[in-house]
């Protein structure tokens, strides 16, 4: 069974990071060894959750592992906090990534506007870091902020789409996710480019109105399982946007509070297939 260390926040109520990626490798046969970045009492949708930092904690736990010989099959990246979280996980990284493979996922902004907290050096320093990355997938907001382009939406031309993950590949990483693309109304999905192969792929979905948390972190997730397991990046991408698509739409029938995030635990049964 391959073995996924997966670095990111934990919030005990909403679903997002650690409590979305946890589940979803688990369903694909993976196992996922958390490293997580920060506890929260509930995800930022619900107001002034509780907040404990857990920076000072991760040489704690990373020295650990090294005293006891702990190896991984891979390193996925999720939200990273602070400039300091990003040094000590990028020599985490240096030392614990052996012959697997490291997945970024930039996670510091959308609809065109960085998180809070978060500044342009941040995301000079994240665009730095993704050059530690095998497979990086931002969304539109996160590539352009890194690539000093400006955003126009979620719209975009094929040639566009090919320009920009070039470009992000060009960051070091030698193989890039583009995630919330559309080429035509109704439809949103991922676009993807290896650049050792020189292939792209370009997945669509069924859009659905509204609005839905969590769901990058299920794409990317996803796109984890399949690699771990040996799928292409194509099959990769083709699969999480397929299981995203699902999730919202049990979401969309839910009546229950959408702050809680994408019912994905509903679709769990098309991954353990």
């Amino acid at each position: 069974m391959k073995k996924i260390v997966t670095v990111q926040d934990i919030s005990c109520v909403g679903r997002c990071s650690l409590t979305v990626a946890l589940p979803i490798l688990s369903a694909m046969g993976v196992e996922a060894c958390p490293l997580p970045t920060a506890l929260l009492s509930s995800h930022t949708l619900y107001p002034e959750p509780y907040f404990l930092d857990l920076t000072d904690s991760l040489t704690g736990i990373a020295a650990h592992w090294r005293k006891i010989g702990a190896r991984f099959d891979g390193v996925y990246t999720g939200y990273l906090g602070s400039l300091r979280q990003l040094d000590i996980i990028s020599d985490f990284i240096d030392e614990f990534r052996g012959d697997g493979f490291v997945f970024i996922d930039p996670v510091m902004g959308d609809h065109g506007r960085l998180y809070a907290g978060f500044t342009p050096e941040y995301v000079s320093r994240m665009a730095k870091f993704c050059g530690k990355g095998d497979v990086i997938v931002p969304n539109l907001t996160e590539a352009c902020l890194m690539l000093n382009r400006e955003y126009i939406g979620d719209e975009y031309s094929v040639d566009d789409l090919k320009q920009i993950l070039c470009d992000l590949t060009g960051l070091g990483a030698s193989k890039a996710i583009l995630t919330g693309v559309s080429m035509e109304p109704g439809m949103l999905g991922a676009a993807a480019y290896d650049s050792v192969s020189g292939e792209y792929f370009l997945c669509m979905g069924d859009r659905v109105e509204g609005s839905f948390h969590g769901t990058g972190d299920i794409f990317a997730s996803v796109c984890v399982g399949s690699l771990a397991n040996g799928g292409s990046l194509g099959e990769a991408v083709e699969r999480a946007v397929s299981f995203t698509c699902e999730s919202i739409k049990f979401t969309k029938n839910d009546p229950s509070d959408r702050r809680s995030g994408v019912n994905f635990e509903k679709a769990l049964p098309i991954l353990t297939k």
